[in-house]
């Protein structure tokens, strides 16, 4: 059976939701094969192997400090010895950065934001602002795919890896460019942005006031996005942007309130699984997106709809 590699990203010693969307694509192609980048890596093995990961490789190094140059020539020479059918990598900016990198050094062809791939490594991409679906293949070197999280759900699958360490060599130029110092993203009581299963985001129809979208959220444990106009308006911060100069998410459930639908806000939100929209106009292009459409002021929608959802809970 061919191996997959992942490179699984990890914070504080913690696995991110997206790597056990990696390790469930992976092992549908094949055997996966998980590489932990990290000083420590014990405890990030052990969540991992809740995912049905076959094979661990971990390797040692300053990865605090390294950059992605490093990152991606670990990445090529653990390529050169295991011979994968194909790498994984997150479709994050920095897993992009990767990816690409990794890309050059072997000589591989690239697909990035993917939201699919089969066993035949064949992908699924949502282009144009979603209004075409690619399908796509890699046909120089070993294919390198980057996968947009909230793709698939992550299958828990125990299972006891085997596990071995790679000794990575990384060149001068890698380390020409250091981390000198990072501070953690302050984090609320909400999800992430990227990696949450259900999104409500807010737009110009809310006039600056967040505060219904905000409880609607929490409500349903929710993270809070927003339109372009919102954080161009300054009414909400940029980092919660979604969008083609956003972020691009992926839920289970999205909830567009106040938002009019523009190509731009589309283009990050498109591949959601189920589309909820809120607008007091009915021509509004985000209600032909919608799977269900709320025709009416979201100031008078969302706290019903919050009043129940937490009746409902109680």
């Amino acid at each position: 059976m061919s191996s997959v590699i992942f490179l699984v990203d990890h914070s504080g010693g913690k696995i991110s939701k997206a790597a056990g969307e990696l390790a469930t694509f992976a092992k549908g192609v094949g055997q996966s094969v998980a590489v932990v980048l990290s000083s420590n890596p014990a405890e990030i093995i052990t969540q991992l192997s809740a995912f049905g990961v076959d094979k661990v490789i971990t390797a040692s190094g300053d990865w605090d400090k390294y950059s992605s140059a490093a990152a991606a020539e670990a990445l090529a020479q653990i390529m050169e010895s295991e011979k994968p059918a194909a790498v994984l990598i997150t479709s994050s900016a920095r897993g992009k950065e990767i990816a690409g990198r990794l890309a050059v050094k072997s000589k591989s062809g690239i697909i990035t934001d993917a939201i699919n791939v089969d066993k035949e490594l064949i992908t699924t991409q949502s282009v144009f602002g979603g209004s075409t679906t690619v399908h796509s293949a890699v046909i120089t070197g070993t294919p390198i795919i980057t996968l947009r999280s909230n793709s698939i759900e992550a299958v828990a699958a125990p299972s006891t890896p085997t596990v071995s360490e790679f000794a990575v060599t990384i060149s001068d130029n890698a380390k020409l460019s250091t981390v000198t110092a990072a501070t953690p993203a302050v984090k609320g009581g909400r999800p992430e942005l990227t990696e949450a299963s259900i999104v409500v985001s807010g737009g110009r129809g809310t006039n600056g006031d967040f505060k219904p979208v905000e409880a609607f959220a929490d409500s349903l444990g929710a993270a809070v996005g927003a339109s372009r106009a919102a954080t161009d308006a300054g009414w909400y911060p940029h980092t919660h942007q979604v969008g083609q100069t956003g972020k691009t998410v992926s839920p289970q459930l999205y909830v567009a309130a106040g938002i009019s639908g523009a190509i731009q806000h589309r283009a990050g939100m498109q591949t959601s699984k189920t589309i909820v929209a809120i607008n007091k106009d009915p021509e509004a292009p985000i209600l032909e997106l919608a799977d269900f459409a709320v025709v009416g002021d979201l100031f008078n929608v969302l706290p019903q709809a919050t009043q129940a959802i937490v009746a409902r809970k109680a």
